[in-house]
């Protein structure tokens, strides 16, 4: 029997029997692989996440991989057999921010995979086919259920615009601390620091192609090209601006709880640092993600220590919030 798990109300999920939805015009049926756990996926079971951002009862899932069963009217065959990932953002596609290419900010409001329709905790997932990037025929598809978090790096990296031979830094050493080490890596800096909390993420961080590791209470430079911090506490955020040279550039990906103190405006004018933010991934991060994967540039499988049955998805909640050190990214199999 084909299963999907279903969140009614925080706190309260089932496993429920799954039918696959026939796709309509537009829309790809898509077999799931792997479908991976953040932090947002535990938001939606406890019931924190922010007003509008989550519907129930839904079946959670926004970090997935999979392969195309069926297309509807308008789609091409050719992706019928198709390795896949897909966005998560629902944009409306004709609004002014949409056909800038900035569908993360479509003005036609929120609405996406996993938080507001169907997500991929189930054997299957029907969505619009445009949202698809096409893998190469011999993927791991395992280690692709790791390209949305990797997206939303990528799409970081493209702001930092990093140079060969500039100095950069990443601030935090979770998934997308791991991934940013992997991206600025690529664009050959000459020097790559790595700052965390955890000194057993350093064999890992040197593993990817960083430099240098430090905790944030050792002694850290102030002349930084470029720094990406992925933490998400405004004091990741302070220390990140503090890393930079006059006139470097940061990006921000991490979301700090609301109402944090965090960059100091007068520090930010008066050294005139460049200041970026990220928040979920437009197309050309996504294209940029799939096309350093599929060259061998990200290697995602290093980061996966669990994977589960989704009859186990309570276990993998609290896996996700245990706060283990042993703990990196879980995976739930269909």
């Amino acid at each position: 029997m084909s299963t999907a798990v279903v969140v009614d109300s925080p706190g309260s999920h089932r496993l429920v029997e799954h039918t696959p939805r026939r796709p309509e015009a537009g829309e790809a049926l898509v077999r799931v692989h792997a479908v991976g756990i953040c932090g947002s996926d535990r938001e939606v079971y406890q019931g924190n996440r922010p007003e509008g951002y989550v519907r129930y009862p839904l079946t959670p899932g926004h970090e997935w991989s999979g392969t195309v069963e069926a297309v509807g009217a308008g789609v091409p065959r050719s992706l019928v057999g198709r390795k896949v990932v897909g966005e998560g953002f629902r944009n409306c596609q004709v609004c002014h921010r949409c056909h800038a290419g900035e569908t993360t900010l479509c003005t036609d409001g929120y609405e996406e995979t996993g938080f507001t329709q169907p997500g991929a905790m189930a054997a299957t997932l029907t969505l619009p086919a445009r949202l698809l990037h096409v893998l190469p025929q011999d993927a791991d598809l395992t280690a692709a259920a790791l390209l949305e978090p990797a997206a939303c790096i990528a799409a970081a990296a493209l702001k930092a615009n990093a140079r060969p031979g500039e100095r950069v830094a990443v601030v935090g050493t979770g998934t997308l601390g791991m991934f940013a080490v992997q991206f600025l890596r690529a664009a050959s800096p000459a020097e790559l620091l790595v700052v965390g909390t955890r000194r057993d993420r350093e064999e890992l961080s040197r593993r990817f192609g960083a430099t240098g590791f430090r905790t944030k209470d050792q002694e850290l430079p102030d002349d930084v090209d470029v720094v990406i911090e992925t933490a998400g506490s405004a004091d990741a955020a302070r220390l990140s601006a503090g890393l930079l040279r006059r006139g470097g550039r940061l990006v921000l990906t991490g979301i700090p709880a609301p109402g944090a103190q965090g960059l100091d405006p007068t520090d930010l004018v008066v050294r005139q640092l460049e200041v970026h933010t990220v928040f979920g991934a437009p197309p050309d991060a996504w294209s940029h993600a799939v096309r350093v994967f599929g060259a061998g540039l990200l290697d995602p499988v290093p980061l996966v220590t669990h994977e589960l049955p989704l009859a186990e998805f309570s276990r993998a909640i609290e896996l996700v919030g245990a706060g283990d050190p042993k703990v990196g990214k879980v995976l739930l199999r269909p």
